[in-house]
């Protein structure tokens, strides 16, 4: 097939490579303008853009997709799909209708449930049992059109917003080829989403990583999974932001007393509005990312002080 890949972060890249390793002819890649980032703000290019650069394909970064002057020069293609990927922008129907076969988003959920910017922490940050990939036609809406294939795998008791991110995207390379091939001999079905049991994965904030610890542990441990790598699970002591990477909820009797820590030789416990945290990875401010007990080698903590 002639294509034109959208995609912008690195969960699309296994995507992208699996067309052109495929025997698909990619005439163009499509991603978000280059953006400064870090302490320098230099320039970087996005990881799509630095695969189809490798790869030799033309790559173009409009700010708005849907500017006339791009919607022609995407018509001059004679496209017979688009492939989008975590593109970051909405698709309106001048682009909808041009390819032969449509345009295939590879979504990184098992839809209709999770829609939106962030299907992979929140599915950790739930407590779901298991994930998945879901390759559907796109329409105007936001996640909303017909599903190709869906495959599921399930979530392991120690999952991470990271750990999912890698295991999805992979996932969503292979399923490209299969779902292309099936709209090409048309052997594959769409299947109208619906709207029983939708959700909405709503984009990832900063300030959503400030642990409330009245909230129950249960919920705090799938907090920090979800959110480890980014933005990642924080709170504050002695004045500083300290940030919890890796936690279990312990098996000990609470004091319902929120925040409240108790220290051991090699151990940190704090309590929640239910149950207790049993704190196994942390960052304070200044310092770095190390298990508890390292942390504790170095840093005197005061049993039954606060944190948050």
């Amino acid at each position: 097939m002639r294509i034109v890949f959208m995609g912008t972060p690195d969960f699309a890249v296994p995507t992208l490579t699996a067309l052109i390793e495929g025997g698909h002819e990619v005439v163009a890649v499509v991603t978000q303008p280059d953006k400064p980032k870090g302490r320098g703000k230099a320039v970087l290019m996005t990881p799509v853009k630095e695969k189809a650069i490798e790869y030799e394909i033309p790559v173009y970064q409009p700010v708005k997709v849907r500017d006339p002057e791009f919607v022609e020069l995407l018509k001059t293609m004679a496209l017979d799909a688009i492939v989008v990927v975590a593109f970051g922008q909405i698709l309106p129907k001048s682009i909808l209708d041009l390819p032969k076969y449509g345009c295939v988003n590879v979504h990184a959920s098992l839809l209709p449930k999770y829609r939106g910017a962030a299907p992979i922490q929140w599915a950790v940050i739930d407590g779901e049992k298991e994930s998945g990939v879901t390759t559907m036609m796109m329409d105007v809406g936001l996640d909303t059109g017909d599903m190709l294939e869906q495959k599921a795998i399930p979530l392991d008791e120690k999952e991470t917003g990271g750990s999912l991110f890698d295991k999805l995207s992979a996932l969503g390379g292979s399923m490209i080829l299969s779902t292309l091939k099936g709209l090409e001999n048309g052997t594959i079905t769409r299947t109208p989403q619906g709207e029983s049991g939708t959700s909405y994965a709503k984009m990832l904030t900063k300030e959503m990583g400030h642990i409330d610890w009245t909230k129950d542990a249960v919920s705090i441990e799938r907090l920090v999974r979800g959110l480890n790598p980014w933005p990642s699970a924080y709170t504050s002591y002695a004045g500083k932001t300290m940030k919890i990477w890796a936690a279990e909820v312990a098996d000990l009797p609470g004091e319902r007393a929120p925040g409240k820590i108790h220290v051991t030789k090699d151990r940190i416990f704090v309590e929640t509005g239910e149950g207790v945290l049993d704190v196994k990875e942390l960052q304070l401010e200044g310092k770095k990312r190390m298990d508890t007990a390292s942390f504790l080698r170095g840093f005197q903590m005061e049993d039954g002080s606060f944190c948050g």
